[in-house]
């Protein structure tokens, strides 16, 4: 009843101003973006750290697939809390735990502290995005809308992809000028702003039943133990992946030893952590994560390993191949808003595929002797790819995600994502581990054309993305009442 007198009494802009005004907006795009720059700004400081704290290069790997392994684990956990606790206070801890994090990597002394450090701001910066879904959604709701306007969306995905593809020229001018502690230090401002703004603009959450708000109640309500089976099985899978090319046997076997039972229990419990019926019944949101999964190994391979590349088979120094990645993180995000405006989903899904097919040829063409504008139009046909995956995949998830389960499933998105950008990590440590070569680089192309392709089969063959499930005048999906859209949110 609310909903239908928002809409009869207010026209569209007025819902759009009222529901979605700036002061509600900016928090959420401020906080989003704590993780995917956190995510890519260390990139630059990677060789600094290793030299000042005397250590070998390879082993500061560490700080990348820590906040990576965080994350994966953190973000469906932050959205199952956020669901069940209240977004806002969920949303407020985690950047708590950033400035934590930011004081401890600032002013560590050794790389086990740096290690926590970006394992606290990758737990924190978790919180973020999922809650921003989940507010958003019940605002949506309120508000009578089928879908929040476009530039809020949009607004999400220039804060997400946008701000990781400028993570690397930023830590490259912050390294360079300031040194490497400020790739932790960084995050004191930004969380303290973000804090201020959060606490005086957010809605606050209602207030929690005391009978559901026991340890052992929220427990069961979150799924605890599938938390912990997905947390240890996740961490396994992440540790094997890294030691690859090498096997590493332990891995493997306490990784099938955790998820195998994980399995069992999430079929057979009533509110399971990990929905694995309802995610092989939702077809659409499936393939949403596997999309994001493989555009995001191409995007983060060209962050990581062409940074690399450029450093040590052109010589350029950490600054300069900073400053070469920055177009690639300028037009991301200046076709993030104008492509998520209208809540595009099919059109943007095919250029990104497309691009990163293009830019992943590119790359097999690159030398140490090619112009540095050569590479910076290379990186730019990826700057391309990040705004069209980060927008299409987005909206997709919104669209085919069950309202009550929007939280976990933002989540879950995101850790797909972290998968595709381990793996970039574990190819990129494979081609290059002769050293940072022109063939390496050529040999990353080639896996990035296949990657590639399956996204573009991913995409084409979609028949929710292709046929009857789009709306063939914009290109948005529709949302009929089908097996596998969204259920409808009951608050109280």
């Amino acid at each position: 009843m609310k909903a239908a007198v928002t809409q009869v009494g207010a026209s569209a802009d007025d819902v759009k101003r009222d529901s979605f005004a700036w002061p509600f907006t900016t928090p959420l795009y401020a906080g989003s973006a704590l993780n995917p720059i956190n995510s890519s700004i260390i990139a630059t400081a990677m060789v600094p750290i290793a030299a000042d704290l005397n250590v070998s290069v390879g082993s500061t790997a560490v700080l990348v697939s820590s906040l990576y392994l965080a994350s994966a684990v953190a973000q469906p956990t932050a959205g199952k809390l956020a669901e069940v606790l209240g977004p806002r206070r969920i949303f407020l801890s985690g950047i708590v735990l950033v400035l934590l994090g930011g004081l401890v990597g600032g002013f560590g002394q050794n790389l086990a502290m740096l290690t926590v450090a970006r394992v606290l701001i990758g737990v924190g910066t978790s919180a973020a995005f999922p809650c921003a879904m989940v507010m958003i959604r019940r605002r949506a709701q309120d508000a009578g809308l089928d879908a929040p306007p476009g530039g809020v969306l949009g607004g999400l995905a220039i804060a997400g992809m946008a701000t990781a593809a400028i993570g690397p020229p930023i830590g490259g001018l912050l390294v360079g000028v300031a040194g490497w502690r400020w790739a932790f230090l960084v995050n004191i401002p930004i969380t303290v702003i973000a804090l201020v703004m959060a606490v005086r603009w957010l809605p606050e959450d209602p207030p929690l039943d005391r009978a559901d708000s026991g340890l052992r109640n929220v427990a069961d309500r979150i799924d605890l133990l599938g938390i912990l089976g997905f947390a240890t099985s996740m961490t396994a899978l992440v540790v094997f992946l890294t030691g690859l090319p090498d096997l590493d046997w332990i891995a493997l076997v306490v990784f099938v030893v955790a998820a195998v039972p994980t399995v069992v229990w999430e079929l057979r419990t009533s509110a399971p952590f990990f929905d694995f019926r309802g995610l092989a019944a939702n077809g659409a949101l499936a393939r949403t994560y596997l999309r994001q999964a493989l555009t995001l190994l191409g995007v983060y391979s060209v962050m990581y390993g062409m940074t690399q590349w450029m450093e040590a088979a052109h010589g350029f120094s950490t600054v300069q191949a900073g400053l070469l990645l920055l177009p690639m993180g300028a037009v991301s995000a200046l076709l993030s808003s104008p492509l998520a405006r209208r809540n595009l989903v099919r059109g943007p899904l095919v250029v990104a595929a497309l691009s990163m097919l293009v830019g992943s040829a590119g790359i097999m063409l690159l030398t140490s002797t090619s112009p540095a504008i050569v590479i910076v139009l290379v990186s730019l046909i990826f700057g391309v790819t990040s705004a069209a995956t980060t927008v299409g995949n987005q909206t997709a998830l919104y669209l085919s995600a069950p309202a009550d389960q929007i939280g976990t499933a933002s989540g879950l998105f995101r850790t797909f994502g972290y998968l595709g950008t381990i793996t970039s990590s574990v190819i990129g440590s494979i081609v290059f581990r002769d050293g940072a070569s022109d063939q390496g680089l050529h040999s990353l192309g080639l896996v990035l054309v296949a990657a590639g392709v399956a996204v573009l089969l991913l995409t084409v063959l979609d028949r929710r993305l292709m046929g009857r499930g789009r709306n063939r005048q914009t290109g948005t999906i529709n949302t009929p009442h089908t097996s596998e859209q969204p259920t409808k949110e009951n608050h109280t």
